[in-house]
């Protein structure tokens, strides 16, 4: 077995070691045996594990959705649909907060093209518009 330390584990798989710390709270890796000097024994599929995360991360998928997407790969009663069906609903998800986004910066448009972009901040229709609530 090629035990590897917290340190190499983090250099292979570019995850710092809090990083990984958290994820082993998190449950997102296995809590690793010890040396019997206390530090942490890693197995090499760990890496390939902070790679998944971090590539589905890229993806947008939060932590909580990882580890369901984790505990997928690893049962034997799921197939690709159930993994599709998970990437269809971030798609969805991403679409809504896309729609989000373009609202916000429409209203901020709105609003740059109201300011004169001079004169003292107390007539400021950026301003006034955040206070009184009228955003839309």
């Amino acid at each position: 077995m090629n035990i590897m330390t917290i340190g190499q584990i983090a250099r292979n798989s570019g995850t710092s070691i809090e990083t990984i710390r958290f994820y082993e709270r998190e449950g997102l890796i296995e809590k690793p045996s010890r040396t019997e000097s206390g530090y942490r024994s890693y197995q090499p599929d760990v890496t390939s594990r902070l790679s998944f995360i971090r590539q589905a991360k890229s993806l947008g998928f939060s932590l909580m959705e990882i580890k369901e997407l984790l505990s997928l790969k690893f049962s034997p009663d799921t197939n690709c649909g159930d993994v599709r069906s998970q990437a269809e609903i971030k798609i969805l998800d991403i679409e809504h907060k896309i729609d989000s986004l373009q609202r916000m910066k429409l209203a901020l448009v709105k609003l740059v093209t109201a300011c004169p972009g001079s004169g003292p901040t107390t007539e400021c229709p950026i301003l006034e518009a955040m206070e009184t609530k009228k955003l839309g």
